[in-house]
């Protein structure tokens, strides 16, 4: 069964950075897009950022366009998200998941997405 584990979470002040990581335990972990969410507490699960099978295609949230960077090591099975200036808006329990199908396009909706890992606390304090 395909796990995934989250990484990198914790208390930055405003303007800092973070880096998460995902480990997948599945096999075939790059012929799957990836994903990030993030849920604050009283709000619904967002998207934040996608990544293609080969790393080629990502997409972004508005929010965190020009601030956060997705991207892939598929020898290694990893998915990052290299979040820059962070935000106190920003703090919230951040999910990698991976796309429900193979070789999908990059999708938005967390119903097209089918394993999730634990999630990981981001905190930015202002």
């Amino acid at each position: 069964q395909v796990q995934l584990v989250e990484s990198g979470g914790g208390l930055v002040q405003a303007g800092g950075s973070l880096r998460l990581s995902c480990a997948s335990s599945g096999r075939m972990f790059s012929s799957y897009a990836m994903g990030w969410f993030r849920q604050a507490p009283g709000k619904e699960r967002e998207f934040v950022a996608g990544i293609s099978t080969g790393g080629g295609s990502t997409d972004y949230a508005e929010s965190v366009k020009g601030r956060f960077t997705i991207s892939r090591d598929n020898a290694k099975k990893v998915v990052y998200l290299q979040m820059n200036s962070l935000k106190p808006e920003d703090t919230a329990v951040y999910y990698c998941a991976r796309a429900r199908r193979p070789y999908s396009a990059l999708v938005r909706r967390a119903s097209e997405f089918d394993i999730w890992g634990q999630g990981t606390q981001v905190t930015v304090s202002s």
